[in-house]
């Protein structure tokens, strides 16, 4: 008698225990976690919390969740989220959490191979970051301000040829695509000393832009679906996953970027002369696919993170007029006082950017109220649990092998903190005079960028970019949007806001 044939002959005894079973996991699973509270449903089914990850708005919904349930609630059977900076900071800093499997392998460029973002093994991870610290921070790249100044100046220069607006004729553009023209540009510049060349053309080559949006938009799904474990079938994923030898789409982007790392690993290049992030890599021990992988992750997570910052800070000033005006008027006195070149003369240097406190604060009150990233990345609890502390001092234990995330939208706008009008974007909060105050609000705006093993590594390249753009764009022009009631369309895709139309006139200044 086979084994199939038994299973068929006792198959009503066999569903109930195989029923028991799944019902004592799922009562198990609950009861664990009995104390955090959460919406409807969270404790049995992870249902709700795909759902929302498949919209274009689940950062809103984790906001609406921590508001109502607090700053440790539950969204899955195994699944907990953060809305207390303090708690975050422990997770992020504590041995013995690890990067939650489901969700950072659904990330994965290419069959098979992690890149720092995806891997989740501790020791693995902690080797890539050293031998990519360097290049990311700048200390091996001495042209990078001149790099980023000249991509700089091109976005300047194509703006003011081709899309100036004047009281006898309203020219549009769509200042969001630009924009990441101009970020693509700067990453592949310093990053990979060669630029993609989206400014010049004035167009998205080989829709580079489309592809990345499709990609993550993908790689969303997946994570949402906890789907991650498909992508490492050999057979299946191998078709799933995009590859360089593919004709269109994201496969095309990678393509060109191993081509560039390619012409840099000829054998007759010496990357001692050269100035960029990719000879740091190699010169810090990078090889092959490794190298090609990392160098790929920082064309994506490097433009449209800081794309989407640079977006929000701009709608955001030209949204509001007492704030734009306040931020010009430090700007031009920046320039009458010889911190910046005069105009068309050159672009600011960082340093002196940061002497800015207005424009600083701006930075920092956009990025809080318009977080880049947005997903909550979450976390694996050590197999013996571990006790957490709330802002309010009160412990908290957090069973083995539970996850944890966060809500950004929540933390960055919890109005204990930044005071009651805390949804609103006013940059005069971070001249706060209580100093401590202004060091835990400081400290929460930090944490945008990561914190301990998982800090950002872009940082660095970002800070650089914002201080020196927003400087210069509003300096040079004065934007208006074209269509105030919808100003742009944004969707949450992989944490990341993928944003379109957004339709401006722009207009010289004077001076």
């Amino acid at each position: 008698m086979t084994i199939l044939q038994t299973l068929a002959d006792h198959k009503w005894p066999v569903l109930v225990i195989a029923l028991a079973v799944y019902l004592t996991q799922k009562v198990y699973q609950y009861y664990r976690l009995r104390h955090f509270k959460g919406p409807f449903g969270t404790g049995f089914s992870g249902i709700p919390h795909s759902m929302h990850e498949l919209g274009p708005a689940c950062q809103e919904w984790f906001r609406d969740v921590s508001d109502k349930y607090g700053p440790i609630a539950r969204i899955g059977p195994n699944l907990l989220l953060t809305s207390d900076p303090n708690v975050w900071s422990q997770v992020n800093l504590k041995a013995g959490y690890k990067r939650s499997d489901w969700y950072y392998q659904s990330f994965r460029m290419e069959h098979g191979r992690d890149n720092v973002f995806t891997d989740t093994n501790n020791d693995t991870h902690d080797e890539r970051r050293k031998r990519l610290a360097t290049g990311y921070s700048g200390r091996d790249n001495k042209e990078m301000e001149p790099s980023l100044d000249a991509c700089l100046q091109e976005f300047l220069t194509l703006i003011r040829s081709k899309y100036l607006s004047t009281e006898s004729r309203a020219v549009k553009v769509d200042l969001a695509m630009k924009i990441q023209f101009l970020t693509l540009d700067i990453i592949s510049s310093v990053g990979l000393g060669k630029k993609l060349g989206l400014l010049e053309a004035d167009d998205d080559i080989d829709d580079y832009i489309k592809s990345t949006d499709q990609g993550l938009t993908i790689n969303s799904q997946v994570a949402a679906l906890g789907l991650g474990f498909i992508l490492k079938l050999p057979w299946l994923g191998k078709k799933l996953i995009p590859s360089p030898n593919d004709k269109r789409g994201f496969g095309k982007m990678m393509a060109k970027v191993n081509s560039f790392v390619d012409e840099r690993t000829a054998p007759h290049v010496d990357h001692s002369k050269r100035s960029d992030m990719l000879s740091s890599y190699i010169r810090n021990g990078l090889r092959g696919d490794d190298l090609r992988i990392e160098a790929l992750l920082q064309i994506i997570a490097g433009s449209d993170t800081t794309a989407g910052t640079l977006r929000g800070t701009i709608l955001y000033l030209i949204s509001n007029s007492r704030v734009r005006v306040k931020l010009q008027a430090e700007i031009d006195q920046a320039v009458r006082d010889g911190l910046a070149p005069a105009k068309g003369e050159g672009i600011i240097s960082n340093a002196a950017a940061k002497q800015l406190p207005y424009l600083q604060a701006v930075i920092r009150e956009s990025m809080r109220v318009w977080p880049a990233v947005t997903n909550i990345f979450p976390r694996d609890v050590p197999p013996g649990g571990d006790t957490v502390v709330t802002v309010d001092g009160t412990p908290v234990y957090l069973p083995g092998g539970t996850q944890i995330g966060y809500s950004a939208v929540a933390m960055h706008h919890d109005k204990a903190l930044y005071g009651e009008d805390a949804d609103v974007f006013r940059p005069e909060r971070w001249f706060e005079t209580d100093p401590e105050r202004l060091a835990a609000m400081t400290r929460t705006n930090d944490l945008m960028f990561g914190y301990g093993r998982w800090h950002c590594l872009g940082m660095p390249v970002a800070k650089i970019e914002l201080n020196k753009s927003i400087f210069e764009m509003m300096r040079n022009f004065d934007w208006d949007l074209v269509n105030p009631a919808t100003p742009w369309k944004a969707k949450n895709a992989a944490g990341i806001f993928l944003i379109h139309d957004l339709w401006v006139q722009v207009t010289e200044r004077d001076g």
